[in-house]
């Protein structure tokens, strides 16, 4: 990866800002579909300045030629007069690296019950006993409410910036610009 782009979203009365990011982030996804290949990361630099934040700015992470070719694709309509964009960037010397992933939660003690059910024939007051409501896993991770394509159903996409490291880690990336293993570069 030798080059960025920040993408600033901009006040506006109309529109709160995690809305509009949520917006963004939803035309972004279905470019990478388009035209990320698992080559374009994503980072957000203002993360945890405010608790539970991702920030304003969305900074996307690959090479030049890649970041080119998706900014040509015009997958910006409609946001242009929400944010600012800015050149594409080559990476500063020397920066340090960090792993963006996502993070999925079991926050469904209904859903895991009715696995539970399925898989080994329990009763419902069975399952409910083995999965108590209080079995729901929290997240404290800053998060976007994304729309699914397929199923028309809003969900939340938890968002974890591991700690920095020294050197990069390969891989690519998911159709979120997230991964597991992939670093970007962190400055």
């Amino acid at each position: 990866m030798d080059a960025y782009i920040d993408l600033q979203l901009l006040p506006d009365p109309e529109f709160p800002a995690p809305m509009l990011r949520n917006a963004l982030f939803a035309k972004l996804h279905r470019a990478l579909v388009s035209h990320g290949q698992g080559r374009i990361g994503i980072s957000f630099p203002q993360v945890g300045k405010k608790a539970g934040d991702l920030g304003d700015c969305l900074r996307l992470h690959g090479q030049a030629s890649d970041l080119e070719t998706l900014m040509a694709s015009g997958w910006l309509q409609g946001m242009r007069d929400h944010l600012t964009t800015f050149a594409i960037r080559p990476v500063p010397e020397g920066t340090q690296h960090r792993v963006v992933r996502r993070v999925q939660a079991q926050s469904s003690p209904e859903r895991l019950r009715r696995r539970l059910m399925r898989r080994k024939g329990l009763a419902a007051d069975e399952a409910r006993a083995a999965i108590p409501d209080s079995a729901a896993e929290r997240l404290n991770l800053p998060w976007l409410d994304i729309g699914s394509q397929s199923t028309r159903q809003t969900f939340r996409l938890f968002i974890e910036h591991l700690p920095p490291q020294a050197t990069p880690s390969p891989g690519t990336f998911s159709a979120y610009g997230l991964s597991n293993q992939a670093s970007i570069p962190w400055f």
